[in-house]
């Protein structure tokens, strides 16, 4: 009897650790989950104005309009973050003077300013990072860290990408929208 409950209670642990698992891999997915999304009809983005990391004026969304703005939701506990940053990092080195392209990473975290800084020094994070929280994420429509938005020059949510990005797929984003771009 007492060895029936406990093969029920291991069988219920068991149950219990790979439903946590489902939830940490769809939570913080390590490879894109999903294809881009692109409304069939243009949604504005959620409007916002956050502080950036290390101070300086705020940034909001309505400020850079006019521009192809790329926002990726990370957070520091979320491993497939890491190694979204060199990607990012390319991708906007080769965009750092454009005045028609904007990047920035959005953190999540609610552990401070000295976590996500020493995450972003360690990592080498070069774009900049804006303090935001879950609540924004989920305004968005953030299933998993990281996703990354392309918000198109007139402020609407042109693609939505869950998990890992490539440099190349950013450019052919940002080609698009200034294909679309009227003359």
């Amino acid at each position: 009897m007492i060895l029936r409950g406990r093969a029920r209670a291991t069988g219920r642990v068991r149950a219990a650790i790979g439903a946590l698992g489902l939830i940490v891999w769809l939570g913080c997915t390590p490879e894109a989950a999903l294809e881009p999304d692109i409304a069939s009809e243009p949604e504005p983005a959620p409007a916002f104005s956050l502080q950036r990391l290390g101070g300086g004026e705020p940034v909001s969304l309505e400020s850079l309009r006019g521009k192809t703005v790329i926002l990726d939701f990370w957070a520091t506990w979320c491993p497939p973050c890491e190694f979204q940053v060199p990607e990012l990092n390319q991708f906007y080195d080769a965009h750092r003077a454009d005045s028609d392209v904007a990047v920035f990473g959005i953190s999540i975290d609610v552990e401070g300013t000295d976590v996500i800084s020493a995450w972003v020094s360690e990592h080498d994070v070069r774009y900049p990072i804006l303090l935001g929280d879950e609540a924004l994420a989920r305004k968005f429509g953030a299933v998993g860290f990281p996703t990354l938005y392309v918000i198109a020059p007139d402020g609407t949510l042109a693609e939505q990408h869950v998990g890992l990005i490539e440099s190349a797929t950013l450019e052919s984003a940002v080609a698009a929208r200034r294909a679309a771009a009227p003359r």
